[in-house]
């Protein structure tokens, strides 16, 4: 697979002397000084710190722009190797890079975008600083993900709030977990986009063996307590089911020998067979392996209801922590832990927050048809039909269409007027090119951030040139037991110890920073040798 390290950049000619001399650069500085280090550079705000706006902002000249993330994660998740660490085959640093890293000559405020005034170039932001103390236990331990709980916590105490100007805006904010409505999921299932959902399933895995270990626990309750349901059968929900076979079979097995037979690991899926993506070869051969290893896969079952207890328990209080999961077609079951993982959601910012243009930006949009006072109209963003995504031509840049009452979508082969915006792009989960609609991975994000990142250092972005053109790297999916499948372009399989070995050395080079790379092999090489680390904490 070819390698996706990024290069960081530190370009002290750029900025004033003064503020590199007092160590401003790459530090919280305020808006004030922030224009003073702009200096003759263009300001590239970038909303989001995840795959597309992470790997962008390390992409840009920093000679040529100021680029500025905003988000409420100080950090840039690794999310391909998030399952490793659930069950301590990883550290949880190993999938973390700051955003705030000084050579990366990148300026961060820690918030969330609020608003855009695409006429006047300015974002309203609110301060995401924390206020409180995480908790990880009680009823805020069953909190759905960190995205959940970021809504909870703003909803709870609105944060300082203050604008942003900017010559180019990038909205690369990501997506949640999509719960399809379904009652209790949003509360008490456990996710896997960012660490804090890691660290949460981390904790509920040993918390339920600790609980199967007590003598005061029945085995039924045992049985409960070591149902393990993962909901959703693509590459994210097969490679946990995977990494928590490795750890029950591989550590835990020698610390609670006793409690093996209880465990049980099942994959619920609404679709006819899991792992989609792949050839169907490769996917009979992880079903088989998952077969073979005591693993259940169930697929077109319906999830109707996550709650918590037990089905028909009177006292959730001895429950252990336990849920009832009721699918369709098999009922209640009880289960000690539920990890969805079902597909993605359009973040409410997107859905919300860009709802209305307020004024037509005149001076940076393109219509594509004549339109005799386009200041006149009202205006909004162009979204997909099906998944409100922001529409965006092969460049990247966002349409406006103009806005007919309540409608708020128009469709994909529309002829009414539309405008692009020259200095507003969308990349990532958010955004859908109007020619091809990309899966939301990773491998797309990165692709979408390095294009963008190169156009705009050569400052080509407004031709005519050649557009955006997604180069298929290939998708890998770990099975457990040193085991794993890869389908690359051109139609190569790999499956088996050979496509493991695969799997590990592409992760280990895409891992952005130094540091990571050598920490990943030296964990892999401590867990190998004295076992992974089932600390609770």
């Amino acid at each position: 697979m070819k390698s996706m390290t990024f290069s960081s950049v530190r370009n002290t000619r750029a900025f004033p002397r003064s503020l590199v001399g007092r160590g401003l650069l790459g530090r919280g500085v305020s808006t004030k000084e922030l224009d003073v280090m702009k200096g003759d550079r263009e300001r590239v705000v970038i909303l989001g710190s995840g795959w597309a706006g992470f790997v962008l902002s390390r992409q840009l000249d920093k000679k040529k722009f100021q680029p500025v993330v905003v988000s409420p994660r100080t950090y840039f998740v690794f999310t391909p190797l998030l399952a490793s660490t659930a069950v301590g085959t990883l550290e949880f640093r190993t999938t973390l890079e700051s955003v705030r890293a000084r050579s990366a000559g990148v300026e961060f405020f820690q918030g969330w975008a609020d608003d855009v005034n695409f006429n006047e170039k300015r974002v309203l932001i609110e301060d995401a600083t924390v206020r409180r103390p995480l908790q990880l236990s009680g009823k805020a331990f069953h909190a759905a993900s960190l995205a959940e709980a970021d809504q909870s916590q703003r909803s709870k105490k609105k944060g300082q709030v203050f604008g942003l100007t900017y010559d180019k805006l990038v909205i690369a904010v990501g997506c949640y977990s999509q719960t399809f409505g379904t009652p209790g999921v949003k509360e008490n299932a456990f996710f896997l986009k960012d660490v804090v959902d890691a660290r949460k399933i981390r904790k509920r895995i040993l918390e339920c063996f600790e609980t199967a270990a007590l003598p005061t626990t029945s085995d039924k309750l045992r049985d409960q307590l070591l149902n393990f349901a993962v909901v959703g059968g693509g590459p994210t929900g097969v490679e946990f089911a995977a990494e928590l076979f490795d750890l029950c079979h591989e550590d835990l097995r020698k610390l609670y020998p006793t409690l093996i037979p209880h465990i049980k690991i099942t994959i619920y899926d609404v679709a006819p067979k899991i792992l989609p993506m792949f050839d169907s070869s490769l996917a009979e051969y992880a079903l088989n392996l998952f077969r073979r290893d005591g693993i259940q896969i169930k697929t077109e079952h319906h999830i109707e209801e996550l709650r918590p207890g037990l089905p028909d328990s009177s006292n959730p209080n001895t429950d252990g922590g336990c849920f009832t999961l009721k699918t369709k077609e098999d009922g209640e079951v009880g289960v000690g832990m539920c990890v969805w993982s079902t597909g993605l959601m359009m973040n409410p910012f997107i859905q919300n927050a860009l709802d209305d243009v307020h004024t037509y930006p005149t001076a940076s949009a393109h219509l594509s048809n004549q339109l005799e006072d386009p200041s006149a109209q009202k205006w909004s963003l162009k979204r997909h039909p099906k998944s409100g995504g922001l529409m965006v031509d092969d460049h990247f840049r966002v349409k406006l269409v103009p806005r007919n009452g309540s409608q708020l979508t128009a469709p994909l082969d529309s002829s009414s007027p539309e405008a692009t915006m020259q200095d507003v792009f969308a990349l990532g989960d958010v955004a859908v090119l109007e020619k091809a609609q990309l899966p939301a991975t990773a491998q797309v994000a990165n692709q979408e951030a390095k294009w963008l990142g190169k156009k705009l250092n050569k400052g080509d972005i407004q031709g005519q040139g050649e557009g955006f053109n997604f180069k298929n790297l290939g998708v890998m999916t770990y099975l457990g037991n040193m085991k794993a499948i890869m389908q690359a372009e051109g139609g190569t399989e790999v499956k088996g110890r050979m496509a493991w070995l695969i799997w590990r050395g592409a992760y280990l080079t895409q891992t952005v920073s130094w540091r990571n790379k050598l920490l990943i092999p030296i964990y892999w090489s401590i867990n190998w040798i004295f076992g992974r680390d089932i600390s609770r904490f």
